[in-house]
């Protein structure tokens, strides 16, 4: 299907979604917001595909956030029910998202990059929640997000200031998993989407579903016990036979994420 405002192209079980409004810093108005919300739709129920990478069109920004020149005009801001970007309140997705920040994460960017389950920022990305300095909140799961990331007072720090973050640090505080130069990134992101694919999709949804919903449930046994959709589907799986199959056989396994 064709977009205006972004792209997605299959690689394989790989989804690369790519935000195109450079000339807006990659901004997101209401039209933008609902087609990667239909791209999102479309990734969480094909079962062909098992991990996308989220990035934005040009050097200079993944995304500046909410189109606040659309806002100026008197547009009305509208957002899918999934949230921001689609993702930012989508949260049954089982299937692992990475971000690939190219540049400017600000705003509604950072709070969808804090989203994705990993992050990979160039060398001249640059992440903060600056929506105190225009009279706004990071309300689209960033307050919450980034203190349950880098903990309480790390998280205030650029929350209270809204103050510039570059992607060493981020890496420093725990929010960034990997920082390349601007022109490995994609590169580095499809080698950690590769990571992935070599395991199991059952296992991989099974285990992220019980890693955010366990992170929820604040006794310890209770998390541990808890009943989660993905595991109970990994244990009719055919990958479960798969797996010791092959491992049995010496050879790789062949997962089918069914």
């Amino acid at each position: 299907m064709a977009y205006e405002h972004c792209t997605a192209t299959r690689e394989g079980h790989l989804l690369i979604v790519t935000i195109n409004r450079p000339e807006r810093m990659n901004a997101l108005h209401p039209p933008s917001n609902f087609e990667l919300a239909k791209v999102f739709d479309d990734f969480a129920a094909d079962p062909e595909l098992w991990v996308a990478i989220i990035t934005g069109a040009g050097d200079r920004a993944f995304s500046a956030g909410n189109d606040l020149r659309w806002q100026a005009e008197g547009n009305k801001i509208e957002v899918p029910p999934s949230g921001f970007a689609g993702l930012t309140a989508r949260y049954d997705l089982t299937k692992p998202v990475i971000a690939a920040v190219n540049g400017v994460a600000m705003g509604g960017g950072f709070e969808i990059a804090l989203a994705c389950d990993l992050i990979i920022a160039s060398d001249n990305a640059m992440f903060a929640l600056p929506e105190p300095l225009v009279g706004l909140a990071a309300l689209a799961g960033g307050l919450h997000r980034l203190p349950r990331q880098i903990g309480t007072k790390q998280a205030m720090g650029m929350i209270l200031t809204g103050r510039r973050v570059k992607a060493a640090e981020g890496k420093e505080l725990g929010f960034v998993n990997e920082v390349v130069p601007a022109a490995d990134l994609m590169t580095a992101a499809k080698r950690w989407a590769g990571l992935i694919m070599e395991c199991s999709p059952m296992s991989i949804r099974a285990s992220k579903e019980s890693v955010y919903k366990g992170l929820d449930e604040a006794d310890l046994e209770k998390a541990v016990t808890g009943k989660y959709p993905a595991v109970a589907a990994l244990f009719r799986s055919a990958d479960l036979i798969e797996g010791p199959r092959a491992f049995a056989e010496k050879r790789k396994p062949n997962w089918t994420g069914k």
